[in-house]
């Protein structure tokens, strides 16, 4: 059974080594299948959440930009894939700011599987656990019945194009071709 497949992709570069990992990720999950769809979060207005509490009791924001249409998608997926370059040892400002906007829906993102991506210049994965606790933190502690199913570390890449070498490529295709 062909499930949906949304793929956020938090980097600030196209082509960047994290965006490249999603486009690996989409060719699996493509051929093994699947209706995918990325979501290049640079290119999207995302504001920031101003802590109103509006949408506690209304279930919208009262912002006007594209997250609405994201959240929609968020929904509807059956497969959600955050994506980001790790900045200081953290994903970078867009997935978060992303994450904050959640808030008017996040109860119905319930029952999706999770896989993340990670992108770093650093080679050691436990410089990425804090990225990690973030994704986990919206995930296992904010979202019903989430369940993590994966995460691709792209691991020594600092300029555009380090990752297209990588080990992270070849697990990127593959974990995206296991998804059924």
């Amino acid at each position: 059974m062909s499930k949906k497949v949304l793929i956020l992709s938090g980097s600030f570069r196209k082509h960047g080594n994290s965006d490249l990992l999603c486009d690996e990720f989409a060719r699996g999950a493509r051929e093994a299948g699947n209706e995918v769809e990325k979501i290049f979060v640079n290119d999207q207005k995302i504001n920031y959440c101003r802590g109103c509490g509006v949408c506690n009791t209304t279930h919208k924001c009262i912002q006007k930009d594209d997250m609405e249409g994201i959240l929609d998608k968020m929904v509807k997926a059956d497969v959600i894939v955050m994506a980001t370059p790790v900045y200081f040892y953290t994903m970078n400002g867009q997935m978060k700011t992303l994450i904050d906007r959640t808030v008017p829906r996040y109860t119905e993102i319930s029952g999706k599987d999770f896989y993340f991506i990670v992108a770093a210049a650093d080679d050691n994965r436990a410089h990425m656990e804090k990225t990690l606790e973030g994704f986990r933190g919206f995930t296992q502690d904010c979202l019903d019945d989430a369940h993590e199913k994966g995460i691709i570390y792209g691991t020594g890449a600092w300029n555009i194009g380090d990752i297209k070498n990588s080990k992270a490529m070849q697990e990127a295709y593959e974990t995206g071709r296991r998804i059924a």
